[in-house]
């Protein structure tokens, strides 16, 4: 079962908290990376992402937590399957998480659905379902982040929420989660000039 279901989506400091409750949990926390590192898991995220049932169980059997897309726009069905998990939304200022998305994420979609990629084909249908898929459309991004954001806040009960920004650390987690503080600084990583290089891709010019 999962201790924590991440309903915040990409580029709120989501692979700095996988990083984060990893260390607390002693195990390993979905995130994207998870997908892209277990083709196995592809097939079942798609049914998912089409309709599909799935045994939430089953897939998130080996994590301990799971943060970030694709598991983020699930956060109703992870939350139903683990009830006694925190839920955990991370967020940012909308125009600074567009801006972020644009420069990352959003530009690395559109590249591997220009591959055929099929994985990144159910990842827009699921944006499109769930979110939006407008992807050069400020306004509607920013539209979609702040209803995603505000769904969350509505179906999950106070106790069992917590809103959290990068910036907060490790203090309002570990509160919550009823354990110490870690003796070392949060983690701090996957910034926008690390994703880029990591995709060579050129910086972007401030």
């Amino acid at each position: 079962m999962l201790e924590v279901v991440g309903a915040g989506v990409g580029r709120t400091g989501t692979h700095s908290l996988k990083i984060a409750l990893e260390t607390l949990h002693g195990g390993t926390c979905h995130h994207m990376t998870e997908v892209f590192g277990h083709a196995e898991e592809v097939p079942v995220w798609i049914d998912a992402i089409d309709g599909r049932p799935v045994d939430w169980d089953a897939l998130m059997g080996e994590y301990v937590a799971q943060v970030d897309w694709p598991g983020a726009s699930f956060w109703p069905e992870l939350a139903a399957a683990n009830p006694d998990a925190l839920v955990v939304l991370s967020v940012r200022d909308p125009d600074e998480w567009y801006t972020s998305c644009t420069n990352t994420i959003f530009g690395a979609m559109t590249m591997m659905r220009e591959q055929d990629n099929q994985w990144m084909d159910a990842m827009l249908r699921l944006m499109g379902d769930r979110f939006c898929d407008r992807l050069d459309d400020r306004d509607a991004m920013r539209a979609a982040f702040e209803q995603h954001n505000e769904a969350v806040r509505a179906g999950i009960p106070k106790e069992r929420l917590l809103e959290w920004t990068a910036s907060d650390g490790w203090g309002p987690i570990c509160e919550r989660l009823g354990m110490p503080v870690p003796d070392e600084p949060f983690p701090k990583v996957n910034s926008t000039a690390e994703f880029r290089q990591m995709l060579g891709l050129p910086p972007v010019e401030v």
